[in-house]
């Protein structure tokens, strides 16, 4: 056995973490496989460099390490478990897509419960009303934020974050080893086509909503919560929480496939020397088409109730984010506050974007325009949604 092997076999990253953390429960099984597929890429083909082997063994530990904290938590206070999680609200959709900026500035209600970054990595002990905006945590959880934007410049362009900013459930569901989260950031093709093909994702959902109860204890409210992961499981999310209600994005998956594929190479560079974009397109293109066909089918076989989705148009919602943004809440049957909107406004205005800045290129994918269209018609037939100018 190599160091290295040594240094990230999973009894050994267990143990740690347990040794650190004083806890060994890690509640419900489940978790292990998923775990062990995952640092076999990481050992076998991720391709990390010296600091990508750093970072990698950061993300594992944390994931080991929140799940026991979240866990013995919950041991010594049992009323967590006795609040539901009532009506979520779920941004999903491809990603790229403007989901994270809807989220953000749906975040921007104070009556919505957002899952903030520095809450999310660092979720022990239970964040607190008095000290959610200034608690010794944020700190640290930005300059991590900050240390990502040094190792590779131009990061928080592609994807902007924030100690203070609402943060993705797949950065949750990473304590289970079942995220999109891994394959995103790492090459590790036998752990994507198992997350997308064969993976069971009950537990992933299940220890979702373990991890929000646990949050809420703290700072309760109605969850807003976001993910384009969601869209590949949303027959497990509602097998959750029945009472969900899903706010998808549309918007024409070329461009999708083409955006997503510049950001997967830009953040696996953090951790390796020799990523292709190439590749990192073929593995979106894949996705992107299971992704789409799965939730049509859903949505068709009435699996997925049709008066818990608000579609959203990604076009409409760029052209003009307030009528679309009014139209979610009287969907949702929520009165859109003046201070809310003004609240969004300014987060707006502070927040404008730039529209990609030619940052990704469709000839930049490697793949047949005319093929991938032909994949994806279907899609955008049922939902009407147009045809973009390939960047």
């Amino acid at each position: 056995m190599t160091a290295l092997q040594d240094r990230f076999a999973p009894e050994r990253l267990i143990a740690t973490a347990c040794e650190e953390t004083g806890s060994d429960d890690f509640g419900d099984d489940g978790w292990q496989p998923g775990l062990e597929l995952l640092i076999d890429g990481l050992l076998n083909e991720a391709r990390l460099s010296a600091i990508g082997v750093e970072i990698a063994h950061l993300d594992l530990m944390r994931a080991l390490k929140n799940r026991l904290d979240v866990i013995a938590w919950r041991k010594k206070h049992p009323e967590v478990t006795a609040k539901g999680i009532d009506a979520p609200i779920f941004i999903v959709g491809q990603p790229r897509t403007g989901t994270t900026i809807l989220f953000d500035l749906l975040a921007q209600d104070p009556d919505l419960r957002a899952p903030l970054t520095w809450e999310v990595d660092a979720p022990c002990p239970v964040p607190q009303p008095a000290t959610y905006h200034d608690d010794p945590r944020i700190a640290a959880a930005q300059a991590g934020i900050e240390m990502s934007e040094q190792i590779i410049p131009g990061f928080l362009a592609f994807h902007p974050m924030g100690a203070l900013v609402g943060q993705e459930c797949v950065r949750i569901t990473a304590s289970e080893f079942t995220s999109m989260i891994f394959s995103v950031q790492y090459r590790l093709p036998t752990y994507y086509r198992w997350l997308l093909y064969d993976a069971d994702h009950t537990g992933a959902y299940r220890y979702h909503r373990i991890f929000l109860q646990h949050l809420q204890s703290g700072v309760p409210g109605q969850w807003l919560l976001k993910s384009p992961a969601h869209l590949w499981q949303l027959d497990a999310l509602f097998t959750e929480y029945p009472d969900a209600l899903i706010v998808q994005t549309h918007r024409d998956p070329l461009n999708v496939i083409s955006s997503i594929a510049a950001l997967t190479h830009h953040l696996r560079r953090m951790g390796s020397d020799e990523s292709e974009i190439a590749e990192c397109a073929a593995q979106s293109y894949e996705e992107i088409v299971v992704g789409l066909e799965r939730e049509m089918a859903l949505r068709d076989s009435g699996r997925i109730p049709a008066d818990r989705v608000i579609d959203v148009h990604y076009a409409d919602f760029i052209k003009d984010p307030w009528t679309t943004i009014g139209g979610i809440y009287r969907k949702l049957g929520r009165e859109l506050l003046p201070d809310t909107e003004a609240r969004m406004r300014d987060f707006l205005a502070a927040h404008p974007g730039d529209g990609g800045r030619g940052r990704y290129t469709w000839p930049d994918t490697g793949l047949d325009a005319g093929e991938v269209r032909d994949r994806v018609r279907a899609y955008q037939d049922r939902y009407a949604v147009p045809t973009e100018q390939l960047r």
